[in-house]
């Protein structure tokens, strides 16, 4: 934690720690800050006139440039106030830590394929409808699996690919039937 030291003169140090603010006590030293409630502790018995000359002291110089002097201040709470988030500057950034990079594990590919070699499907379901269809000499059309299971064609087209080409480890032929429409079928 940043300690503050002011001295008589309306200086203000920022001492990395409290070792060093006790350290830097020397006869023109008024008092040292942790916080905004130290501060006001402090600065309790100061006329209002006196927070004027701390905050023109560095007003308008590096790293203050953006401040403004002012004339006066409405009331002790808003000057404390003014005065602590402004000495914020003085305070050093926080080291930057860098994060060490762990790579992910790569994920198991599960076997898609039963023990004999057939893949495991539901009895009835759409994706057990669509194989059967795909093992028959012919094939199936785009349409005719479309009009089985109500799917749009590019999910017959993604199922084909995914579901069964990389999920299930299956080789779908694709083809052209003899009055030109797509089919596909299982090799066998």
């Amino acid at each position: 934690m940043t300690t503050f030291v002011i001295d008589t003169d309306n200086n203000i140090t920022a001492l990395a720690a409290l070792e060093d603010a006790l350290n830097h006590r020397v006869g023109s030293t008024e008092g040292s800050f942790s916080s905004e409630k130290e501060l006001t502790k402090l600065t309790a018995q100061w006329p209002i006139g006196r927070f004027v000359d701390v905050w023109n002291a560095f007003a308008g110089v590096v790293p203050f440039d953006n401040l403004k002097p002012v004339k006066k201040f409405t009331d002790r709470k808003t000057a404390t106030g003014r005065i602590w988030k402004a000495i914020q500057a003085l305070t050093p950034a926080p080291a930057q830590h860098a994060v060490p990079f762990t790579p992910k594990k790569a994920k198991a590919t599960k076997e898609a394929t039963a023990k004999d070699g057939t893949p495991k499907t539901r009895e009835g379901n759409k994706k057990a409808i669509v194989l059967e269809m795909l093992r028959r000499p012919e094939g199936a059309t785009l349409q005719e699996i479309m009009s089985v299971t109500g799917w749009m064609a590019h999910s017959v087209r993604g199922f084909i690919s995914g579901g069964l080409g990389k999920k299930m480890g299956l080789t779908v032929e694709s083809l052209k039937t003899s009055e030109g429409a797509r089919a596909y079928r299982l090799n066998a």
